[in-house]
């Protein structure tokens, strides 16, 4: 891109997310947003951009990169379509409805050398962020657990994916990210209580790499909405509320003692709260800009499509461990997952 030209960006789907990535889009420095494709058309008559029923033709306003907000199914075919016209994508999580279109996307985009990512959001909340830089600096030490609880209502809008691929990519995407490790295995167990398809409730006990345990707890079916990430360590707790990008710290506050008999005792006692004071910027807006930067050729941290990929594949595992009633291994470097003795 030549100096003070601004990148054309088109958008696919005028849904409940789509329509923040238009709002995102129309005003994000560098960057004109050329137009839309939504079949519907745009049904509030507040858009700037021309909204057209066919991603050709949308194609033929010439891109340099397109936002994926469309349905999880149609995801792949969507996306295929785009590394043909060599336009980069950002693709709504979860990347793809299976691990085989998950894999021919990245395929895809990395065969044209194009740049592309997935829109795992959690990982621009200020909280989380700040969260992994203390844990990369070892305020925490030795890391021992992570536990997510992420439950609201049924979203109406979602019909073609359950709660695993929908919401606990979330939680699966930003866990490996914090701890800079991949899950090893998942034992998991679903429910349907709502009368869809897909399942609206998930718990999920998995290992990572280094050993550390990891729990979530994903549903559709409270009337109160959570969004926790709670990591456990020898030092303390942090906890990361995600609706509020607050991020507060429980200090360990065991000391020791002269008392022989529990010297061997390794406890822990309550000891200092603090609750810190950080910035807090939208999370899609943060990302957005990260892959406009991206697609400029600059250095930035974007979620690739193998990262992408990779969340799937820890999702596939989730839902098929659920389905035998087995812990199932994931194997690393994107192998396929296997089944394992429970």
């Amino acid at each position: 891109m030549s100096e003070g030209k601004k990148l054309r960006a088109g958008l696919i789907g005028l849904g409940a997310m789509g329509r923040n990535h238009a709002r995102i889009l129309s005003g994000l420095d560098g960057v004109e947003l050329v137009g839309i494709v939504d079949p519907a058309g745009d049904t509030t008559g507040t858009l700037r951009a021309p909204v057209v029923p066919e991603l050709g033709e949308l194609l033929a306003l010439g891109l340099d990169y397109a936002v994926v907000a469309c349905p999880t199914a149609l995801h792949e075919q969507v996306g295929l379509d785009l590394a043909a016209n060599g336009v980069c994508a950002l693709i709504e999580k979860p990347l793809a409805q299976s691990v085989e279109s998950a894999v021919r996307l990245v395929e895809a985009f990395e065969s044209r050398g194009l740049v592309a990512g997935v829109g795992h959001i959690e990982r621009y909340n200020p909280a989380l962020q700040n969260l992994r830089t203390r844990l990369e600096a070892g305020e925490l030490g030795e890391v021992y657990q992570v536990v997510t609880r992420r439950q609201g209502p049924f979203p109406h809008r979602i019909a073609d994916v359950g709660v695993v691929m929908d919401l606990a990519t979330h939680d699966i995407d930003l866990t490996s990210w914090v701890t800079g490790q991949d899950y090893t295995s998942v034992s998991a167990r679903t429910v349907s209580r709502s009368g869809r398809l897909h399942e609206d409730m998930v718990a999920v006990v998995g290992q990572l790499a280094d050993g550390t345990m990891v729990n979530h707890l994903v549903n559709w079916l409270s009337p109160l909405k959570e969004r926790s990430t709670v990591i456990t360590g020898d030092r303390g707790c942090f906890v990361a509320d995600t609706l509020t990008a607050d991020l507060t710290f429980y200090a360990n506050g065991a000391i020791d003692t002269e008392w022989e008999a529990l010297r061997a005792f390794r406890g822990v006692a309550e000891g200092d709260m603090v609750r810190y004071a950080i910035p807090k910027r939208e999370p899609l807006l943060v990302e957005h800009e990260r892959f406009r930067d991206a697609v400029e050729g600059k250095q930035s941290d974007i979620v690739t499509l193998r990262q992408g990929l990779r969340t799937v594949q820890v999702a596939a595992a989730t839902l098929e461990s659920a389905s035998a009633g087995v812990t199932v291994s994931i194997a690393p470097s994107g192998a396929a997952p296997e089944p394992a003795l429970p």
